[in-house]
């Protein structure tokens, strides 16, 4: 058994998987739209809406060895991740600035990569989508 997180963007779902390409290295390894969906595969009595027929109904995006799961959601345009964040283990201090420094352009440094007592190197930052990454090398 596997736990992957599954992430809603509202609409920015590409332009995510775009920044974690370069950011983290990932790789989209499936990307279905809403216009894919066969017809009447929704909600019962559901009409697909023509405004999310470009928009990401799923994607797998692989981050090393992790998979995360990833949807544009309702494109409500207001995504909230809270209570939760995201680990990358770098290999090595440098591995771990400059994963740090890639995830945070636009976001917000929450505790700046540093060593600590169980860390050569930790750090927090919430990129420019909101997603809070704990960048740590294992002692």
């Amino acid at each position: 058994m596997q736990v992957q997180p599954y992430l809603f963007f509202e609409g920015r779902c590409e332009e995510a998987a775009e920044f974690y390409k370069s950011a983290v290295g990932a790789e989209v390894t499936m990307l279905m739209r809403f216009k894919e969906a066969p017809p009447g595969s929704g909600p019962e009595g559901s009409v697909p809406d023509p405004k999310m027929a470009e928009k990401v109904m799923h994607m797998n995006m692989r981050v090393g060895q992790s998979m995360v799961m990833a949807s544009d959601g309702h494109c409500a345009g207001t995504q909230k991740f809270q209570g939760f964040g995201l680990s990358l283990m770098a290999k090595d201090e440098a591995e771990a600035k400059r994963l740090f420094d890639n995830l945070s352009p636009g976001g917000q440094v929450q505790m700046p990569l540093g060593k600590t007592f169980f860390s050569p190197a930790f750090g927090m930052v919430s990129d420019k989508f909101g997603i809070l990454w704990m960048v740590i090398v294992e002692m």
